[in-house]
């Protein structure tokens, strides 16, 4: 069936937007929890470890999310997009509220960056299949505007953080954060699914639940495709300093700038520009053909690295500020487009499985980055070195993605040129002689019909 292109659909997109904003704006800020966490579970110890501990929990909960998302999409599969979401927020509800009673750094490895991470990909993964349902022509501008959700919570949620921490400490902080959870789990339920065909229909009459065959739960045949294979392997290898700057930058002002500079203002500039980056591209993305699109992710990792690289460089806020506002434009160009080059890619019936296994080969860069950044500046007492090598990947990763439209478009043509196999040929061979014999034998049976 052809999505509807609106109705329901843009009350499934605004549910979307919350989605995307509770989720990311959470993850994003960690550099403000970041911080209170070395202040809280440092307790004046010189402990040289302590940044690369501390690291662990808001990377690992943003790596947890993506490393979930093949997982995810047989779910989502197998349940519906509605029953997953619903359930994964309920998970990741439990999570953080839970989060909000430990007095160790060691348990929120498990409650914060397992838990409640895992319950925001079950969350979050749905909220982009279900877009492809309800929205076709007009799928790179409301993936555009549900992206740009997790940036007017990345812009607003730093300030709010650095409020409810001052005033009321770190434990009830996460517990307010905990109502944006419950927000979500309500919106889970507007993701209505829609029934495409009346075999679906008759299933659903019955109300019978069948396990679909073993290919349909793991569908490794999107791996098949070269160009989708290339685009899984670049993308990660992209992404190992992607995150390094959401955990560690508001610490590196610290450490440059002391108390006198609004930190929190550098991921106000981030999360405005990625904003209007969302927007724009994704409606860019709209009118060129193709995976083409690509190209604008590779653009989008040459500014990333190339700003990562400059950090170290800007001895003055302002330059931290120009910087910041780059990295967020290019930073949403890079995540609205997403879903329109799987969908271009492997088309619209493998694309849940395709962004689940992409989603979780980015969970290892972004996982094992920020620990890493954290280890150089223990050892170095700064963080220079760590943005520098944060910038090389982008660079190598987009210029791996260079090559995917010429491949994708060679495969086309290879698919369109086939050789016709002997068993095709004599199939075509039997339809052209049933044809003639039709054409020969209809005149002579009306010949005799008129005697």
């Amino acid at each position: 069936a052809e999505p509807p292109e609106g109705g329901w659909g843009w009350v499934v997109m605004l549910a979307a937007m919350w989605c995307n904003g509770a989720v990311f704006g959470i993850q994003n800020s960690c550099g403000v929890l970041f911080v209170s966490m070395l202040q809280l579970f440092g307790g004046g110890e010189d402990d040289k470890q302590l940044t690369f501990k501390t690291a662990w929990v808001g990377s690992l909960s943003m790596g947890m999310v993506f490393f979930c998302s093949p997982i995810v999409s047989i779910f989502t599969d197998l349940f519906g997009c509605r029953k997953v979401a619903v359930i994964g927020a309920a998970v990741g509800f439990a999570g953080l509220l839970s989060s909000s009673f430990v007095s160790t750094i060691e348990p929120l490895y498990f409650t914060y960056g397992i838990l409640f991470a895992c319950g925001c990909s079950f969350a979050y993964q749905p909220s982009l299949v279900i877009l492809g349902q309800y929205f076709k022509q007009r799928l790179g501008l409301v993936n555009g505007i549900v992206t740009a959700g997790s940036s007017l919570f990345t812009v607003s949620l730093p300030f709010l953080l650095r409020v409810l921490i001052d005033s009321v400490g770190l434990y009830n902080t996460l517990r307010v954060l905990c109502i944006l959870m419950f927000i979500l789990f309500l919106a889970g339920f507007t993701y209505k699914p829609l029934v495409s065909n009346a075999k679906d229909k008759e299933g659903g009459k019955k109300g019978k639940f069948r396990f679909p065959p073993e290919k349909k739960i793991c569908n490794f045949s999107v791996f098949k495709v070269l160009s989708y294979r290339i685009w899984a392997f670049g993308i990660p290898a992209a992404l190992f300093g992607y995150f390094v700057p959401y955990v560690h930058l508001m610490n590196h002002v610290k450490d440059r700038f002391g108390d006198s500079v609004p930190e929190e203002v550098l991921l106000l500039c981030l999360g405005v520009t990625s904003g209007v980056g969302r927007l724009i591209f994704g409606r860019v993305a709209d009118y060129i053909p193709g995976a083409k699109k690509v190209y604008l992710q590779v653009a989008s990792f040459f500014f990333i690295g190339l700003m990562s690289m400059m950090i170290p460089l800007c001895h003055v806020f302002g330059g931290l500020i120009a910087v910041c506002l780059f990295m967020g434009l290019f930073d949403g160009c890079f995540i609205c487009i997403m879903a329109p080059i799987a969908f271009e890619l492997v088309g619209a019936q493998d694309v849940s499985q395709a962004i689940g296994f992409l989603l979780g080969f980015m969970s290892i860069p972004m996982t094992v980055g920020p620990p890493i950044a954290g280890l150089l500046r223990d050892h170095l007492g700064t963080y220079d070195v760590a943005f520098y090598l944060a910038g090389v990947p982008p660079l190598i990763g987009g210029a791996i993605l260079c090559i995917i439209p010429w491949v994708h478009e060679r495969q086309k043509l290879k698919e369109r040129a086939k050789p016709v196999d002997g068993e095709t040929t004599e199939k075509m061979l039997e339809n052209e002689n049933t044809l003639v014999l039709d054409t020969t034998e209809k005149p002579v049976k009306e010949m005799e019909s008129g005697v």
